[in-house]
C-alpha cells in the first residue's frame, strides 16, 4: 500500500520529496517502485523502524518534516503463528516513530491502522469513538500502536493523526491476502481456500481511494484526530469468491472449503462519515469495477506474482489452510 501512496503523492505534488524507509521484509518488493529509481524526488533507505538510531538519522539527513507510518506486519494468519514480530513492529516501531516526531519537532505523523482494532460487530458500524476490542495478535498490536499515538498527543502534544481503514485491494498486493491469493491461484488452475462457512463480512476500499484519503488527512486533519476510512462496500467472503469466479469465467467447483481460523471476526463495518464531513473525502471506485481492474492487473503481470510465489512464498498458505 505504501508504494501506491508514494506514486500517488509524487504525481499530485511534483515538488515533494519522498524518503521510503523500508526494512524489506518478505512482503517488501522494490519492483513496486522501480519506475522511480532514477527520480530525484524519491530516495530509498533500507532500515527498520525498530532501530530508532537508523530512523532518526534518516529523518535528519533527509530533512523529513512529516512521517506516514505504512510500516507494519499485517497478515492475521502470520500473527497467530508468530505474534512476536507483530508486537515489535506495530508497537515498538510506532513508539520510535512517535519519539522521533516529538524529539525532532516534525510537523505531523499519520498512523495507518486498521478497522480490526474495534473487533467484530453484528449490526451497525463502528465510529471513531467506539472502544477497541481486538481479537487477533495483529489487531492487538495495531491497537497498541494506536493507543501510543493517543497518549503522545494528550501527554506531549505530538502532532499525530490516526486512521482506521477497512481492507484495501488493488495491484501489487502480496499474494497472501485474500484477493491476490484467490486471483493468482485461479490463474494457476488451483482452487481457492474459503474459511468456515464463508459468511464472514469485510469492507473493501480501492488503493486509489485510500491514497486520496491519506492525502486529505495529511494536508487537512488537525493533530489528535482519528478518522475511519471506509467505502460502504461490505461483502461476505463467499460472495466475493463467487464474484471473482464469475469475472474469471470459472465455477464453484474451484472452491475448497477449509477449517476456520482461530478468533475469526465475523463482520467488520466502519462509519466513515467523519472524514467526509471534516475533510471532504469520499470513495469514488465501486467494488466490482475495482475488482475487474485488479484481476486484469494480475493477469497482465504474471512476472510480478510468479516471482513471489516461486520464492519465499511457495504454496505456504495453500498448504497451511489444508492442514487446519
Amino acid at each position: 500500500m505504501g508504494s501506491h501512496f508514494i506514486k500517488y503523492i509524487l504525481e499530485k505534488y511534483p515538488d515533494y520529496f519522498v524518503v521510503n524507509f523500508d526494512k524489506l521484509t518478505y512482503a517488501g518488493n522494490q519492483d513496486n517502485l522501480r519506475e522511480l529509481e532514477n527520480d530525484s524526488r524519491y530516495k530509498f533507505v533500507k532500515g527498520d523502524i525498530c532501530d530508532i538510531h537508523a530512523l532518526e538519522n534518516a529523518v535528519k539527513e533527509n530533512s523529513v518534516d512529516v512521517i506516514i507510518n505504512y510500516a507494519a506486519e499485517t497478515h492475521v494468519d502470520r500473527s497467530i503463528m508468530d505474534p512476536d514480530v507483530f508486537l515489535r513492529t506495530d508497537v515498538l516501531g510506532t513508539f520510535n516513530l512517535l519519539e522521533v516526531t516529538k524529539k525532532l519537532g516534525l510537523k505531523k505523523m499519520v498512523q495507518i491502522s486498521t478497522d480490526e482494532v474495534y473487533g467484530s460487530i453484528e449490526e451497525g458500524s463502528f465510529t471513531e469513538d467506539s472502544p477497541f476490542a481486538p481479537n487477533s495478535p495483529y489487531a492487538a498490536s495495531k491497537a497498541g500502536g494506536d493507543h501510543l499515538c493517543r497518549s503522545y498527543w494528550v501527554t506531549y502534544q505530538t502532532p499525530v493523526v490516526v486512521t482506521h481503514s477497512c481492507n484495501f485491494y488493488g495491484a501489487n498486493q502480496y499474494p497472501e491476502k485474500l484477493l491476490p491469493l484467490f486471483i493468482t491461484n485461479l490463474l494457476e488452475g488451483k482452487k481457492v481456500p474459503v474459511y468456515g462457512d464463508g459468511k464472514n463480512v469485510r469492507e473493501w476500499i480501492y488503493t486509489g481511494d485510500h491514497c486520496a484519503a491519506i492525502d486529505a488527512v495529511l494536508h487537512k486533519a488537525e493533530p489528535g484526530e482519528v478518522y475511519n476510512i471506509g467505502s460502504g462496500d461490505e461483502i461476505s467472503n463467499i460472495e466475493i469468491t463467487k464474484i471473482i469466479l464469475s469475472e474469471m469465467g470459472l465455477g464453484e467447483e474451484m472452491i475448497e472449503w477449509v477449517k476456520d481460523r482461530p478468533g475469526h471476526d465475523r463482520r467488520y463495518s466502519i462509519d466513515h462519515s467523519k472524514i467526509t464531513k471534516d475533510l471532504g473525502w469520499k470513495p469514488v471506485k465501486n467494488f466490482k469495477d475495482g475488482l475487474k481492474e485488479t484481476i486484469v492487473w494480475y493477469r497482465d503481470n504474471e512476472w510480478w506474482w510468479k516471482k513471489i510465489k516461486n520464492g519465499e512464498y511457495l504454496d505456504y498458505y495453500n498448504k497451511q489452510y489444508k492442514e487446519r
